[in-house]
């Protein structure tokens, strides 16, 4: 294992881990406030869909810790037991945002529509992409390379490539969702400008977590890229 790997496996978890950390905390600090509508989470997304006439998309409870997600599929609002049922600034922030996805939905928002559009190809090519550069790394020769007519590892650049660009389309995806959250949350009149101000803190440091993974996903690819030069 040389440097440059150990290198990129430091950036990569300290990424991850700070990005996981900064979220945790951030929620943790806004969900001591209790929100000034009284709402749960739950009864704030019940509202913003409603105004949004999403009157038919239910909002379920769903086991675990910021476990919240739409599933465009389904077209359900799903919330974890943190958000559903606490009456607090970080509770309404994370059940608003999920109520955007939902919202692009309705509104067939371009970036969202591409990604639903590409999910099975990641899924597929997720799962793959680690199998072929390990057999790529296996048969790294000339004589190997030539009797398959390629080298596998840029089979696997090209994978490994289909899951990065999800990744990046996934990013205007959650701002937007956030922003419609907001949005929502400021023209409705629910939220004074302190509480707003945390509900946007909550929802950048969620934002967070994606921009890292990108990151993560670049750096290693590029090491990818140069080891298939080699």
């Amino acid at each position: 294992m040389n440097l440059q790997y150990l290198l990129l496996i430091a950036v990569t978890l300290a990424l991850g881990l700070g990005a996981q950390a900064y979220i945790k905390m951030t929620f943790k600090k806004w969900a001591r406030v209790p929100v000034s509508t009284q709402l749960t989470g739950a009864e704030a997304a019940r509202r913003m869909l409603d105004a949004h006439g999403l009157s038919h998309v239910p909002v379920q409870k769903v086991p675990g810790s910021l476990t919240d997600h739409f599933d465009p599929k389904k077209n359900t609002v799903s919330l974890s037991e943190d958000v559903y049922d606490n009456r607090t600034v970080s509770a309404t922030a994370v059940a608003c945002h999920e109520c955007g996805h939902a919202v692009q939905h309705a509104q067939r928002y371009a970036p969202m529509v591409v990604r639903s559009t590409i999910v099975p190809v990641v899924s597929v090519a997720s799962n793959l992409w680690v199998f072929v550069l390990l057999a790529g790394v296996f048969l790294m020769s000339r004589i190997a390379t030539q009797a398959l007519g390629f080298n596998l590892i840029w089979v696997a650049v090209a994978l490994y490539a289909a899951v990065i660009v999800f990744q990046l389309i996934t990013l205007p995806v959650e701002f937007n969702a956030s922003s419609r959250a907001l949005q929502y949350l400021k023209s409705s009149g629910y939220l004074p400008p302190n509480e707003q101000g945390g509900a946007a803190s909550v929802l950048r440091s969620a934002a967070l977590t994606y921009v890292a993974a990108a990151l993560s996903s670049l750096l290693y690819l590029i090491y990818i890229l140069g080891l298939a030069r080699r």
